[in-house]
């Protein structure tokens, strides 16, 4: 029984908008949650209020979550970005569903910029300010003092620095009142001033720690992006019981910047590992860092290329079924800003499907989380491999 899809009621037209993936309801519920928010409904009301009515603007959309600007706004000159491959997909998805004209060729990912001088660009602030403060550098070549600057958050998600980010990087920048919660800052910019300021992104950032002997490469949408975060390295401390499973196919699954895979192999030479997330910043700082490690840590990525797989997508959607012997993962608890644990249950329902026979998953939580109730349930089995104040290990096998 299909489920009638939630409409975004605006100036530019009705649309029938879905989140991806879409949930799976019971008959007669409606979905619990939308595929935009007032945020969304503030800028396009904005931009239909101030915007001259010229024809094809060149527009680009950034951070959309699952396509309402970008629906809203379609044409031929429009550009959308997001770094999140769910968003993008959410987004191709609503294209075809509500009939819009727009070149997926123009659907960007986050290490892809348009090819042409922007008039207009409307940006849906992002969760972290280290990804806004990117994609402000990288706007200076497609800008000029011309173009429109719109900038769209819910109040309570809305950084409290975003406005300073904005006009030091690019000019004044002024504040809208609230309006149902959301708020807008609208920027001006000033090109003649940026000669006395910084001139490009500090992305992607470089460091080293002592448990790799190499340089570390972190984009900005990458979680911990100046130092190893206290969850991988409690991981890292107990790897080497998981490389005991003897493994041709190895899953680092939501792998951010890759180290948990890296460490594996320097353990396993012989296994092929997987890096899988849905942030295209992430698979790319996992690839960075596995040439970063060379020879000095595993085998040269350049001697072994089928050693290393890196997909960007859907959980482990895209793997065959008793395809990997150990999947170690690091689940997120939140999709952009909607907490929960159901991409954690996706990824063990995923993991479980995808381990052969008697192979492993391995998970790294905040204690809080109970996973072990899920995987127990999932897997009939659950042991806890570590634990201390903070977080938990835990390990399940798949029964033959």
């Amino acid at each position: 029984m299909s489920h009638p899809l939630p409409v975004l009621d605006s100036p530019q037209g009705r649309f029938s908008l879905q989140r991806y993936p879409r949930p799976k309801l019971a008959p007669g519920k409606q979905e619990p949650l939308r595929a935009w928010d007032a945020a969304d409904e503030y800028l396009l009301q904005w931009l239909f209020e101030t915007q001259p009515a010229v024809a094809s603007p060149a527009t680009l959309v950034l951070n959309d979550s699952f396509g309402a600007l970008t629906v809203a706004l379609a044409g031929e000159r429009l550009w959308s970005q997001t770094d999140s491959w769910l968003a993008r997909q959410g987004c191709i998805e609503n294209l075809r569903a509500n009939q819009c004209p727009m070149d997926t060729d123009h659907l960007l990912n986050s290490l892809h910029w348009p090819t042409e001088i922007l008039s207009l660009v409307v940006i849906k602030i992002p969760k972290t300010l280290a990804l806004l403060e990117h994609q402000l550098y990288q706007l200076r070549p497609l800008i000029t003092d011309r173009t429109v600057i719109v900038a769209g958050a819910m109040v309570k998600q809305l950084p409290a620095t975003a406005q300073g980010l904005f006009e030091r990087i690019l000019g004044p920048t002024h504040s809208t009142l609230a309006r149902k919660k959301a708020r807008l800052l609208i920027c001006q910019p000033q090109i003649g001033q940026w000669q006395q300021r910084q001139q490009t992104t500090p992305y992607p950032t470089q460091y080293r720690v002592a448990e790799f002997p190499f340089v570390i490469h972190n984009h900005a949408n990458v979680f911990s992006r100046a130092s190893l975060d206290i969850g991988c390295r409690f991981f890292l401390q107990h790897l080497p019981d998981a490389a005991a499973l003897p493994a041709k196919d190895i899953v680092d699954l939501g792998c951010g910047n890759g180290l948990l895979g890296i460490h594996v192999k320097s353990l396993q030479p012989q296994a092929r590992i997987h890096f899988v997330d849905e942030s295209f910043m992430a698979v790319d700082s996992a690839r960075k860092n596995v040439e970063s490690a060379g020879e000095s840590f595993i085998p040269s990525p350049l001697q072994q290329p089928e050693d290393y797989h890196f997909s960007v997508g859907n959980s482990l959607q895209q793997f065959d079924k008793n395809s990997a012997d150990l999947v170690l993962n690091n689940p997120p608890f939140h999709q952009q800003t909607v907490v929960g644990d159901h991409i954690a249950w996706q990824m063990f329902t995923d993991a479980r499907r995808v381990l052969r026979p008697a192979g492993e998953l391995w998970v790294v939580g905040n204690r809080h989380l109970n996973y072990h109730n899920k995987l127990k349930r999932l897997f009939g089995n659950c042991d806890t491999v570590a634990a201390n104040r903070k977080f938990v290990i835990l390990r399940s096998r798949k029964q033959a």
